[in-house]
């Protein structure tokens, strides 16, 4: 009875933690899907330049998302160790520094971008869209990363609500405002693709502006300290932050590699590609919530010595994710003729998306056992070992079968060598999670 009472308990938990930032990422992520909708609607070619950008902002999401794990991990055992004016000193520290990375890396995209989208595939049409949409596209991410550093720092404190709350606002403001900014109304023409981005960075900014004020009410910041605290901290926040950031980046270059090949088929496969990508996101939201919510509770936990709860913790989770999101690729892949006729006006790219949604979807449910697996070795001071799998996961699973599907069978040998990539990571992170927990005490630090 007890062993019952104690599961239920876990399964509350884990609902109350993980429902306002699925709710949150679903929001977040659906303003991005209906982005590419109404791109869609200018044609295919504003489309498939807008799909060339998403490797390079999957990169400056790849870097905030490191350094959001590192802030989490830091602040949470702090809190877990009473340190309350410590973790405010971090919360201020990183927001500074964070902001002040993400900027540098948003400035060098921009000066380097002509020759980076020409070694992707790029062609000079392509590149006359990106020039006018990649200046706001770039101001939006920065304005992002920023929000997503605050966001990290309230779910340290255990608070998933105000950060879920504050990206259905922020989503519900992009849908509003990006038919106005893309197509225009009355006599106003619109920005067009560029104004997909406008709509985003008055979205972010609004966001910006209320957790701002949220974080300063309810005194998470500190004005003082932060230079000693950086002496202090660096080393624990790199020991975190470099290995997760490496694996977060392993995406945005496979990302890279996979739209390379996947620009030589095309200018309709480039674009059902970045609608799938788009979709993949929003479809992973649950699994994209588990990674957000876990950490701080798997940190308090590793803090404490409870492995017990870290198997039990991490087996729940793993069974949610594999049972929700295989239930959701079925479900997408049977109505996929659907999905992509409200995603795509073009009919080519239409019948393109319906065959990558049939084969990938289903295979998000591995995917999902390893997202999970790499976020739990962040928090449970095994970094290197989830950067070692998040590679082996896009360079010996993902990349290769791709390509060998592409070279032998074209369009539908790429789209079944994806989903096989993902169910060998899937299963390769399933071997190693349970050795890992057999032997707990053997594996910190490692």
């Amino acid at each position: 009875m007890a062993a019952v009472m104690q599961q239920r308990e876990l399964v509350v938990t884990l609902w109350r933690q993980t429902w306002p930032m699925a709710i949150g990422v679903l929001a977040l992520l659906g303003f991005q899907l209906v982005d590419s909708a109404f791109i869609a609607r200018l044609g295919t070619a504003p489309l498939a330049a807008q799909s060339f950008t998403f490797p390079l902002s999957f990169l400056i999401i790849g870097i905030q998302v490191g350094m959001g794990i590192a802030i989490a991990a830091l602040i949470s055992r702090a809190l877990g160790a009473d340190e309350q004016a410590r973790a405010r000193r971090l919360s201020s520290l990183v927001l500074v520094a964070g902001g002040g990375v993400i900027g540098g890396l948003v400035v060098a995209l921009w000066l380097l971008q002509v020759p980076i989208f020409q070694l992707i595939g790029a062609d000079d049409n392509a590149l006359g869209y990106i020039r006018s949409y990649w200046g706001p596209q770039l101001f939006s991410a920065w304005l992002g990363a920023l929000l997503y550093f605050i966001y990290s720092v309230f779910r340290a404190h255990g608070d998933t609500r105000t950060p879920g709350k504050i990206m259905v606002l922020s989503s519900l403001i992009n849908l509003v405002l990006d038919p106005l900014f893309i197509f225009g109304v009355g006599p106003w023409d619109g920005w067009g693709l560029p104004g997909a981005a406008w709509a985003t960075v008055v979205a972010f900014s609004t966001g910006l502006l209320i957790t701002g004020r949220q974080l300063v009410h309810r005194q998470w910041v500190a004005k003082e300290g932060g230079w000693q605290e950086s002496l202090r901290s660096w080393r624990p926040f790199m020991g975190i932050a470099a290995p997760a950031m490496v694996s977060q980046l392993m995406p945005p270059l496979a990302a890279m590699l996979a739209i390379s090949t996947v620009a030589g088929l095309g200018d309709a496969q480039v674009a059902a590609w970045g609608l799938a990508s788009r979709l993949e996101t929003l479809s992973l939201m649950a699994i994209l919530a588990l990674t957000m919510s876990l950490p701080p509770w798997l940190g308090r936990c590793y803090g404490a010595g409870d492995w017990g709860q870290i198997q039990q913790v991490m087996s729940l989770a793993l069974k949610v994710a594999v049972i929700w999101q295989l239930s959701l690729g079925v479900l997408l892949a049977l109505g996929a003729p659907w999905l992509a006729m409200v995603l795509a006006g073009n009919p080519e790219v239409q019948g393109e998306l319906t065959l990558l949604i049939r084969f990938l979807l289903p295979s998000y449910a591995a995917l999902g056992v390893c997202m999970l697996v790499v976020s739990a070795g962040n928090a449970l001071g095994w970094p290197l070992r989830a950067m070692l799998l998040s590679s082996a996961r896009l360079f010996i699973c993902y990349l290769p079968c791709l390509w060998l599907g592409a070279q032998l069978y074209g369009w539908i040998g790429l789209a079944a060598g994806a989903a096989v990539g993902n169910i060998l990571a899937g299963l390769t992170a399933w071997v190693l999670l349970r050795r890992i927990l057999s032997r707990p005490h053997r594996q910190v630090g490692s």
